[in-house]
């Protein structure tokens, strides 16, 4: 049985994995969570509904937002999130590439 070659796209995956370190963080996660079930979400309802401060909110929604996994709009004074799904299954899809082929 030959060998096939795995040609792995090493920039990719290591963009891959910077996203998923973002991720894996317990408060980061119930956020996004939460992001989710609410498609648009203002800053306040985030950190009141989930019962935390507000720095500590926006630390991890910065973090967030430089990985690409949520967007934000400003509205007056108020700031919206949302998940960036096309960026979160490109990234999930190149996680699947790299796992099928080895």
């Amino acid at each position: 049985m030959e060998l096939e070659t795995v040609i792995i796209d090493e920039d990719k995956l290591e963009h891959a994995s910077e996203v998923m370190r973002a991720l894996t963080h317990e408060l980061r996660l119930r956020i996004v969570s939460f992001i989710d079930k609410h498609q648009h979400i203002n800053v306040n309802k985030i950190y009141n509904t989930l019962g935390l401060e507000q720095s500590i909110t926006s630390q991890h929604l910065r973090i967030l937002r430089i990985a690409n996994i949520v967007t934000h709009k400003r509205q007056g004074k108020q700031i919206f999130y949302s998940l960036n799904y096309d960026y979160i299954n490109s990234i999930v899809g190149n996680i699947s590439q790299f796992l099928s082929k080895i």
